[in-house]
């Protein structure tokens, strides 16, 4: 009942997500995963010495990145487990710091910078264009508590769906050309092993996020009024 009480707003926000994750109405939050994926797996070829030709994400939520050099065993691994990252440290920025407008404008910076040196195609362009002065305006003209909820928004969405698509496109229908499978052709093992420890790997920095995000109470206080900066 406790917990209840102290985390009711996002027991409903997840249970919302989730009811809604299938329907149209949540299409751009999923494009954006697919985004955070696909980012994740150029930032794994930058840090570790390679080079990002391109990126891209399309309306039916799918996306590539082309790369040169790096590691290849980081880089495939870095999508799904990469985003599920990302999605956490941001749920986290929410739930126990005022950083918010400060991160969603550093979200914001980075998804233009990826727009401006790496997309190329229509439809990728437009979107993170979109999505970037989105999230700038936002962290500019919108009060704390929204630009919190938008970063809990992001930081569910992702941590949904790392394993329910790890589960879909590595184990469920293995026969894909998945991250997984590519694992397997390049390093040994099956497309259900290496999806089986992503997901496993998922649960677990779900379940690490979840215990030492909470606290007491993730509630935002519903007293404070919600004003919008001059």
């Amino acid at each position: 009942m406790q917990f209840l009480k102290g985390h009711w707003q996002l027991i409903c926000l997840t249970l919302a997500i989730a009811a809604l994750w299938p329907t149209q109405a949540v299409l751009p939050l999923r494009i954006l995963t697919v985004f955070l994926h696909e980012l994740s797996h150029a930032a794994a070829a930058l840090l570790t010495g390679g080079e990002v030709l391109s990126l891209t994400i399309d309306p039916r939520e799918g996306g590539m990145v082309v790369s040169r050099g790096g590691n290849r065993f980081l880089g495939l691994s870095a999508g799904y487990t990469g985003s599920l990252l990302t999605g956490s440290a941001l749920f986290l920025v929410a739930l126990r710091t005022d950083w918010d407008r400060k991160v969603l404008a550093l979200f914001g910076c980075v998804t233009l910078a990826v727009a401006t040196l790496y997309i190329r195609d229509l439809f990728a362009l437009g979107f993170t264009l979109a999505t970037g002065a989105l999230m700038l305006a936002a962290a500019r003209y919108l009060s704390l508590n929204i630009n919190d909820m938008i970063l809990r928004v992001i930081g569910i969405s992702s941590m949904i769906y790392a394993p329910l698509d790890i589960w879909d496109d590595t184990i469920a229908r293995s026969y894909l050309r998945s991250d997984a499978r590519m694992m397997a052709e390049e390093f040994g093992g099956t497309t259900m092993l290496w999806g089986g420890v992503w997901l496993a790997i998922s649960l677990g920095v779900i379940w690490l996020t979840l215990r030492h995000g909470l606290g007491r109470t993730s509630n935002i206080p519903l007293r404070s009024p919600v004003r919008f900066l001059r």
